[in-house]
């Protein structure tokens, strides 16, 4: 059996030690802790990496700590508008969805776009129509009410401004989701979930749901889930460009990481962060923000759970 691995993420942003009380550091270690222990049992009982990816992802949509499913941000017109994708790195099959509501788990639907459609990216009132289609369970709004992020929103509501859910406040919730997985096949996997930006308007689509910027696997290279100034990630191309340097200049997972988070996001303007796993199970977790929620686990012993820098 080949050496199986995952990492998650929470997102990335003014991270800064101190700043939060040890109560809700302890919750979202917590939170971590139980998406890496549950897609790893995943991995460790055989399944795929797709399968431990969703299964991790969807326990951070469930949590109200992050930026993600029931704990989205509001929109512009006080709505919750999430996106989500997921890939496989063996088949380079991959599903996305933009722009949906009242979807619990939007992973989930990105992957029935991925296996049940023809198609890979599914936007708005169509992807709505391909849930219903489903039968899928729409929650009402109040599920994904939170207050910390109403008031996120408040502070900012009738303007034109928009807040990155990873810059502001100190104190505020951060949070794109996403999770990367080798299984013992060898079979690597990526997947992305956010509920964008506080106020966001005009339909706004961040990196999370768009296969290449902020979510791609493939077993060639390596699983990249991206968490950060979506836009940057958007221009930068970054979770393909970090898979490029690996198959076309044979950098290392690490290296490759580290080139596109502290040299090329940053050359452009962007900040945030990364997790990534090649074939080999090798883990990449790096991040130029002052802190970045994430946590990793590996069949040869290594386990980390970590919010601030090192």
């Amino acid at each position: 059996m080949k050496k199986i691995a995952i990492a998650i993420h929470g997102g990335a942003g003014t991270l800064v030690k101190g700043m939060m009380t040890p109560e809700k550091e302890n919750l979202y270690k917590a939170a971590l802790e139980s998406a890496l222990q549950k897609g790893y049992w995943l991995l460790k009982s055989g399944v795929s990496a797709i399968e431990a990816v969703e299964a991790s992802v969807k326990i951070l949509e469930d949590s109200h700590l992050f930026n993600a499913g029931k704990g989205s941000v509001f929109t512009s017109e006080g709505k919750h508008e999430m996106d989500a994708s997921i890939m496989d790195g063996k088949t380079l099959n991959a599903g996305a969805v933009s722009l949906v509501s009242g979807i619990k788990n939007p992973i989930s639907l990105a992957r029935d776009v991925m296996e049940k459609s023809e198609h890979v990216f599914l936007a708005a009132k169509g992807a709505m129509q391909f849930a219903k289609k489903l039968h899928y369970h729409l929650e009402n709004e109040d599920y994904f009410y939170d207050e910390l992020r109403y008031q996120q929103w408040q502070e900012i509501r009738g303007t034109e401004g928009f807040k990155l859910d990873h810059s502001g406040n100190k104190d505020s919730k951060f949070g794109t989701v996403g999770a990367v997985a080798c299984d013992s096949l060898g079979n690597v996997a990526a997947g992305t979930s956010t509920g964008g930006m506080t106020n966001k308007q005009f339909g706004r689509v961040g990196d999370s749901p768009m296969i290449g910027a902020g979510n791609y696997a493939n077993n060639k290279t390596c699983a990249v889930s991206c968490t950060g100034s979506g836009e940057y990630f958007i221009r930068g191309v970054i979770a393909y460009d970090l898979s490029c340097l690996m198959e076309y200049k044979n950098l290392s997972l690490q290296d490759a990481a580290e080139e596109v988070i502290q040299n090329r996001l940053l050359r452009i303007g962007g900040d945030g962060g990364l997790i990534a796993v090649d074939a080999l199970g090798n883990i990449a977790m790096p991040f130029n923000t002052e802190g970045m929620y994430r946590a990793c686990k590996t069949s040869d012993g290594t386990e980390e759970i970590s919010i601030y820098k090192n």
